[in-house]
């Protein structure tokens, strides 16, 4: 199918002010914790997977749902289990680097950080789109770190609200943590690549209590959108 004129213009300008905003925020911040905004909007991530045991079922309820969120992938899982991969994509999902074998990065020499965020590219270019989105692992990070992210063209992404969902809290933990530390333009933290996992069974409780109070449910790249930096 052609496109018109038109439309070729409006994909452009629409393109055109993605990457001004991402310029934008690289500037202003050197890492995004979340995003200001009077908007109820929200951005589920997940960190870790992919995993057979925990993220088909979180792709299943987010199906359900009809909700769009953002996994930050490590490379090792991705060459287990390529065909999560493709189904995040296939689903409308994002996908973010979160490291090849999830090291604490800030040991690391400069050659080997490279070859952590090098390596993990190959491995989702072979099952998905090229990521835009770099995600630490741990949070944790140094000035050569951002360097290199933002050299290979990354964003890094950190988040605002963190249930500690990896230690396997009760059910209700994780949610009363969320519903309590989310608002407008919150990055929410949680893990596909854990097993055994009380996740699943609460991300149903979070997206049904959050959509109640108004919020919406977005990528972080859509997320981004939203960005209005104070006066």
């Amino acid at each position: 199918m052609r496109l018109s004129k038109g439309l070729l213009g409006f994909f452009f300008l629409t393109l055109l002010i993605t990457m001004k905003t991402e310029d934008h925020l690289v500037d202003i911040s050197p890492v995004i914790r979340q995003v200001p905004t009077p908007h109820k909007v929200v951005a589920l991530t997940f960190d870790d997977g992919p995993l057979t045991e925990s993220t088909p079922e979180i792709l299943s309820i987010l199906k359900e749902k009809n909700i769009k969120a953002t996994f930050f992938v490590v490379g090792e899982q991705v060459e287990k289990f390529p065909m999560l991969v493709q189904q995040e994509i296939a689903e409308g999902h994002e996908v973010g680097s979160h490291t090849y074998s999830h090291p604490t990065l800030i040991k690391l020499r400069k050659d080997e950080i490279e070859k952590e965020l090098d390596t993990t590219e190959q491995a989702i270019l072979k099952v998905a789109p090229r990521p835009t989105l770099f995600r630490p692992p741990g949070g944790f990070y140094n000035d050569m770190i951002l360097k290199k992210a933002r050299d290979n063209g990354y964003l890094t992404i950190l988040w605002s609200v963190d249930p500690y969902d990896w230690r396997y809290p009760p059910v209700g933990e994780i949610i009363n943590v969320v519903l309590r530390d989310s608002k407008p333009g919150s990055i929410i933290l949680l893990h596909d690549g854990k097993y055994p996992s009380s996740t699943p069974e609460a991300l149903g409780f979070i997206i049904d209590s959050l959509s109640a109070r108004g919020y919406e449910f977005v990528t972080v790249s859509e997320l981004l959108q939203y960005y209005q930096a104070k006066p």
